[in-house]
């Protein structure tokens, strides 16, 4: 097959440069994979280097197996594809197998074992987030005694106070040694020290490997890129292809300064701009790019190949109720399967409300799920025999595993979903009638995929997201402390929530939707989108008399439970109920969203306020 098939001018420059430094500036949906994939192909065919003397970088084994796929595809077989740590790893076990160790598989363990010896609170402080703040020092090569000054000069918060994150990494490095430990930023750091000590471990590296492709160079950190200068001892046959505007992992010390610097540091390299987009139509990436002036670093403008589609959604709403049965009524009504719809967030937390809406409403799901986090996780663990009253068995679990009924100002990420996922679990066990078990196992049919566990919508966070594409993408809650998230304090906190949007809206290939239900999120007024009059339409749910009624009894009845209104029922259930008008309990019980439990707590009342009674 011809390598040069099919390319647009763009890549087939790219794939023609079989040699020397090569910088590809790809935007979203710009055919990236195809072009390193041609280029490589290029390389061979036009017999620049054989297959064994090319190594191919990517992110994940996932890309890294559907790049040697397409290679073969390709008549192209033998190149080294792998990710960063897979190779270090494979070089550490031919020049210095000593060095290896047993790899930790994940560092949650040994640092919630740390963490639990904390003081007060922050013993219960998540692991994911001591992880996060160990790796980003590690991915910087900020040694323990290093760090503290480290952290105070990049203005890092880190998910506790800073002299017990010392003590947490110090306590985590020492404890691996003493196990006989590594783990994936060791694989790294031990290969870099290998290559800058052994000469003869460096030129038989050299002599094997001669051109080198990186993908997702914008996520590269310190760490990597030191390696993989090693690698190049001094050579230019590196092609590197990424989108600055699509960086969103600084929390881990990635950063697109290297991506943005690289003509700096080949100036004769040859720079390539794929700006014709393969996957979104028109109106999509002309909301999109109205995002690019603000973006910064290199700047891409995306056009479209597709055919026109509709325009997209955008529109404000009143509350979360009226946000979430727009979105439902919106699914329902397209013609497109349901895996191929994704609503993102920012955080999973969020996602929560969009499982209760989507089961609900009888429509599948997958991504998301509030049952397999470790708030809930543990506690219904802890409670699934318990004979006590659901109400104040959970309340009780849940302040025993740190939660925090008035939040900080400085909680890390996956710390902050925890204490979102408590709260949720003590309001919706405030809300329901029975033991513990019983709470529990309403939680696990609650919040169970629905649709008998095929597959359905897409509930994704927006950095779980990146590299993926469907045909319709909800981004709901677009307001201040949600988008840009209360944690983004710094101006490049705040760059990097922007690109998370643009990351958003680039998934959608034809519907795109955005909503919101507070204050507007800044990025919305740079899209000229904030006010109502100008927004597209979107679904209402009209209030008939008889749902007026029991929206006014639902509100008088969350008041005196002290609850939120959608905990009685959500908007959506009350319209049906409305709709349906069941004169008797067991009509009543026929309804979706109405439980055994809310059928014995309100269903009398209902029927009540349903009559005018």
């Amino acid at each position: 097959m011809d390598a040069l098939a099919g390319l647009n001018a763009e890549q087939r420059r790219a794939a023609e440069a079989v040699r020397g430094p090569v910088c590809i500036l790809a935007g979203a949906g710009s055919g990236k994979t195809t072009t390193i994939t041609r280029r490589i192909a290029q390389q061979v065919a036009a017999g620049a280097f054989a297959p064994a003397q090319i190594m191919a970088v990517t992110f994940t084994d996932k890309a890294a197996g559907e790049l040697r796929e397409r290679l073969a595809a390709l008549g192209v077989r033998g190149v080294r594809a792998s990710t960063f740590h897979a190779a270090a790893l494979r070089q550490l076990r031919h020049f210095a197998p000593g060095e290896v160790g047993r790899i930790l598989p994940s560092k949650a363990l040994l640092l919630r074992q740390i963490g639990n010896r904390l003081p007060g609170a922050y013993r219960f402080r998540a692991a994911a987030d001591l992880a996060t703040e160990v790796e980003w020092a590690k991915n910087r090569r900020v040694s323990v005694d290093e760090y503290p000054a480290a952290a105070t000069a990049a203005e890092r918060e880190p998910p506790v106070p800073l002299d017990l994150m010392h003590r947490v990494y110090r306590d985590y490095e020492r404890r691996k040694a003493d196990a006989g430990l590594v783990d994936f930023e060791d694989l790294l750091e031990r290969a870099v020290r290998l290559f800058e000590r052994d000469d003869a471990a460096r030129d038989t590296l050299r002599a094997q490997y001669r051109a080198f492709t990186v993908d997702e160079y914008q996520d590269v950190n310190l760490l990597q890129q030191s390696l993989l200068d090693l690698w190049l001892n001094g050579r230019d046959d590196l092609c590197v292809v990424g989108d600055d505007y699509q960086s969103i992992y600084a929390f881990t010390g990635a950063s697109p300064e290297h991506l943005l610097a690289f003509p700096r540091r080949f100036p004769h390299a040859l720079v390539v701009r794929l700006e014709e987009n393969y996957r979104s139509t028109p109106q999509v990436l002309a909301l999109a790019n109205r995002l690019v002036p603000k973006l910064g670093g290199a700047e891409k403008v995306l056009r479209a190949t597709r055919p026109e589609g509709p325009e997209p959604v955008v529109r404000a709403f009143a509350d979360a109720g009226a946000e979430g049965a727009a979105i439902v009524a919106a699914i329902r009504e397209l013609d497109v399967p349901p895996e191929s719809v994704a609503i993102l967030a920012r955080t999973n937390a969020r996602l929560t409300d969009f499982e209760e809406l989507l089961h609900d409403a009888g429509i599948p799901f997958q991504g998301a799920s509030l049952l397999d986090r470790e708030a809930a996780r543990r506690l219904t663990r802890r409670l699934e025999r318990s004979t006590d009253d659901a109400a104040g068995a959970v309340r009780t679990a849940a302040l025993e595993a740190g939660w925090l009924e008035r939040l900080p100002d400085k909680l890390g990420e996956r710390e902050l979903v925890r204490q979102t996922d408590l709260a949720r679990l003590v309001s919706l066990a405030a809300a329901f009638d029975g033991d513990a078990a019983a709470f529990v196992a309403h939680l696990r049919e609650r919040f169970a995929p629905g649709g008998g566990g095929a597959r359905g919508v897409n509930l994704l966070t927006l950095h779980r997201a990146k590299g993926l594409e469907f045909e319709a993408v909800f981004l709901p809650r677009l307001q201040e402390g949600e988008l840009p998230s209360r944690q983004a304090r710094t101006a490049a906190d705040v760059a990097e929530e922007r690109r998370l949007l643009y990351v958003g809206m680039t998934r959608a290939k034809r519907q795109l939707w955005l909503s919101w239900c507070g204050r507007p999120s800044r990025f919305l007024r740079e899209l000229g989108a904030t006010a109502p009059a100008t927004a597209a339409p979107a679904v209402r749910l009209e209030w008939s008399a008889e749902a007026q009624r029991l929206r006014e009894w639902r509100l008088a009845r969350a008041r005196a439970d002290g609850v939120p209104p959608y905990v009685v029922f959500h908007d959506r259930v009350l319209h049906a109920i409305a709709d349906r008008r069941p004169s008797s309990l067991a009509e009543l019980a026929g309804i979706s969203g109405v439980g055994p439990a809310k059928l014995e707590r309100y269903g009398d009342d209902v029927l009540a306020a349903l009559s005018g009674a």
